[in-house]
């Protein structure tokens, strides 16, 4: 999508030009405005608002523009601050579907006429200035002409040529002519500013207006080739065009496909997820085993040193001269503290071993019965 600055770079320069033209007029423009001050000042205050709100108009094409090179380029909207705000329909049906986007052509028309009719509400204000404009300026000449008339009767009928002095009657009559000389001036200052800047907001619509007619085609192109045709061509002579229920059945019968496509895919990959955890947790199963086993080795050789130590430990308990020594009772009783020491982390360490394998089991149960779950769906 294009950037309106090629229209803002046209009306800008178009405004300097203006502005270099009543700096070079100033003194004329300055007797003129205050011929009638409040009503030009009013001409020049809608004239300025008028500047504002267009440009205002245009510069919001650029985030307009901005949004639709977002989706464009990734699909989504998160790198855009804001959603938009003449495209606000167009935002809710693209960002409600997810994968591939694809429109029917009267989902189509039906965004294209709503872009449009708020371009055309958007531009209603700028027209009605651009009137009202001209209006003040016609209203300023019809008061200023209603003021010389009235003026102009006045003088009649104060003119009196009962003296008979012509250079006294013509004194008289050029100082009653300054009132009719106001209200004319009042006329032509006020049609003056009203045209001029009827002008100067004309020009600025027009650009606007081109700037929006560029957007509403580039926004028309690219929805066109994301569009599904719903017919197969164009219909030969003598056949039957196709019904609009059959084509809306058709158009909404492709729609459920590409929500069922959507589906497996996620379907299949939530299957590809699950798959990847079963055999991450037969590897962890595989190792735990190989633990175990190592476990019970180490558990099997106690129990054989165990069953050694017992004869051993029996003749020592038996023989009265080792029953005599302190010192070897010592030792036999420490002997007996290790060894009842040993057995008793040895069951521990079997219980612990038990509970995780039987944990484990519970967990692989459950994930069998999720995927059996989501199969079956």
């Amino acid at each position: 999508m294009s950037t309106p600055k090629r229209f803002l770079t046209r009306m800008v320069i178009f405004l300097v030009a203006v502005a270099l033209s009543a700096a070079l007029l100033f003194p004329t423009l300055r007797t003129a405005f205050m011929t009638s001050p409040i009503l030009n000042g009013m001409i020049i205050a809608v004239l300025l608002l008028g500047i504002v709100y267009i440009f205002r108009q245009v510069l919001m094409l650029g985030p307009e523009a901005a949004w639709i090179d977002s989706f464009r380029r990734g699909g989504n909207t998160t790198a855009v601050q804001r959603q938009p705000r003449l495209l606000n329909p167009v935002a809710t049906l693209l960002t409600e579907r997810q994968g591939r986007v694809s429109l029917s052509a009267i989902s189509l028309r039906s965004l294209l006429d709503g872009v449009a009719s708020r371009l055309d509400e958007s531009r209603d204000l700028s027209r009605y200035l651009v009137g009202l404009l001209i209006f003040l300026g016609l209203l300023g000449t019809f008061w200023g002409l209603i003021q010389t008339i009235d003026a102009v009767g006045k003088v009649i009928a104060n003119l009196s040529f009962s003296s008979g002095d012509l250079g006294t009657v013509f004194q008289e009559l050029q100082a009653n002519l300054e009132s009719p000389l106001a209200g004319m001036g009042t006329a032509f200052s006020s049609s003056l500013f009203g045209l001029s800047g009827s002008l100067i907001l004309g020009f600025l619509d027009l650009q606007a207006g081109q700037a929006q007619n560029r957007f509403y085609n580039e926004l028309e192109d690219w929805l066109s080739s994301i569009t599904r045709l719903g017919s197969a061509g164009p219909v030969s002579e003598g056949e039957a065009s196709m019904p609009a229920y059959v084509q809306a059945l058709l158009e909404q019968t492709a729609d459920t496909i590409d929500r069922l496509q959507r589906t497996i895919e996620r379907g299949e990959e939530s299957r590809r997820s699950a798959n990847n955890n079963l055999i991450s947790l037969t590897e962890k199963m595989s190792v735990m085993t190989d633990q175990m086993r190592v476990e019970q080795s180490l558990m099997q050789k106690i129990a054989e040193g165990q069953l050694e130590l017992r004869p051993v430990l029996a003749r020592l308990a038996d023989t009265s001269s080792f029953g005599s020594d302190e010192q070897t009772r010592a030792h036999i009783r420490n002997m007996e503290l290790y060894l009842a020491r040993l057995l008793e982390e040895s069951s521990s360490g079997r219980n612990q071993a038990i509970e995780e394998i039987r944990s484990e089991i519970r967990l692989l149960a459950r994930t069998i019965a999720a995927i059996a779950e989501e199969s079956q769906r």
